[in-house]
């Protein structure tokens, strides 16, 4: 059955669900749009605030409804209000109250950056892949849900399973487990979704994933400062965030906004990584500093965080990231990988 086809169908039984003060579901102008993918259905209902318990009944009988006709797609029906606390998970559990750790967690540690390009996604993979090699459980989290990046970088093909109870099952893979929104997507498909509506695709994605027992999660955010970051550092104990950027000033102005950011929300900034920060031409050995040097060092001695340290510009890397094999996996010893690794150790040291 076509995506469109079966959004069709469920706005139709949406009809037979009732709201209060009467009329349905399909009918009220606070549903959004139901977006379908092979792996998921999703869409929200808005609600004024302090009605989302009297909608409860409504957005559980649209859950199941959904369920039904989507089969083993997984359902995720939220309720959003612009001033509620007390937003609804996909399979009914109440959203807790402040911040909370996640079941079975120890540590969070995000990684983001103030602009997109600079290589954030694939230091969170590898800071992920370095903190297992010493020994750690480590999982990691795609927060980056309209540009989600981490089933190309780990090579993960197929949707995750999911448990009975509506729980996601992560992919495990060289060692992590790992969720994405991404391996739920068709390849070129949009995530087009407004800004609560990916909130609660975001806590769903963290709170109805069976982690198990880990040591550290790694959450890899979206780039600049938006909707997720706020929902996320507002919700849940983050131990610390990673900034990413490369050494020229443009990318380093909005590295900076992202610390200002985490400093508002009083999120402990762990350190900053110059990621592409030198060339080494293979042919001659020679060092080139493309876009500058040393510029992320002088911008965390300027701003009072640790630099965490350098990671060159490296074909392997490039190469091993479009191929789903990052460097700690085909060469786990090599001068790329002891990059990553020593920026897993200080950051072992810094959280310790």
């Amino acid at each position: 059955m076509a995506d469109a086809d079966l959004a069709a169908q469920i706005k139709t039984a949406l009809a037979d669900v009732e709201i209060p003060g009467g009329g349905d579901l399909a009918s009220y102008g606070g549903v959004s749009d139901i977006i379908v993918t092979p792996g998921a259905i999703a869409f929200a209902i808005a609600v004024a605030p302090g009605m989302e318990a009297a909608f409860g009944p409504a957005r559980e009988e649209a859950q199941k409804r959904a369920q039904a006709l989507g089969g083993p797609r997984k359902v995720m029906v939220s309720l959003t209000a612009e001033k509620s606390n007390a937003p609804k998970f996909g399979h009914g559990a109440a959203q807790p109250q402040g911040k909370t750790r996640v079941d079975g967690v120890k540590r969070i540690i995000a990684v983001g950056s103030g602009k997109g390009g600079v290589g954030k996604s694939t230091t969170a993979v590898n800071i992920a892949l370095s903190l297992a090699a010493e020994g750690l459980k480590v999982g990691v989290l795609d927060a980056d849900l309209y540009g989600p990046s981490i089933p190309k970088l780990l090579g993960i093909e197929g949707k995750p399973a999911i448990r009975d109870d509506g729980i996601f099952t992560p992919h495990d893979v060289f060692g992590l487990k790992v969720m994405s929104i991404g391996s739920m997507l068709v390849p070129g498909q949009a995530v087009v979704w407004r800004g609560p509506m990916a909130t609660s695709g975001l806590r769903q994605l963290l709170r109805e994933t069976d982690w198990g027992r880990l040591d550290c999660l790694i959450i890899d955010l979206p780039p600049g400062t938006g909707d997720i970051h706020i929902a996320l550092f507002q919700q849940t104990i983050v131990d610390g965030v990673v900034i990413v950027s490369t050494p020229q000033d443009l990318a380093l102005i909005d590295a900076q906004k992202a610390i200002d950011m985490l400093r508002r929300m009083s999120v402990p900034v762990l350190g900053l990584v110059e990621n592409m920060s030198y060339f080494i031409a293979p042919d001659t050995g020679n060092r080139y500093d493309i876009f500058g040097t040393g510029g992320a060092e002088k911008a965390a001695e300027r701003l009072e965080i640790p630099f965490l340290g350098p990671v060159p510009l490296v074909m392997s890397i490039r190469e091993g990231s479009d191929a789903g094999t990052p460097p700690l996996v085909t060469a786990p010893d090599g001068p790329e990988a002891n990059a990553y690794r020593s920026i897993a150790r200080r950051l072992v040291t810094t959280l310790a």
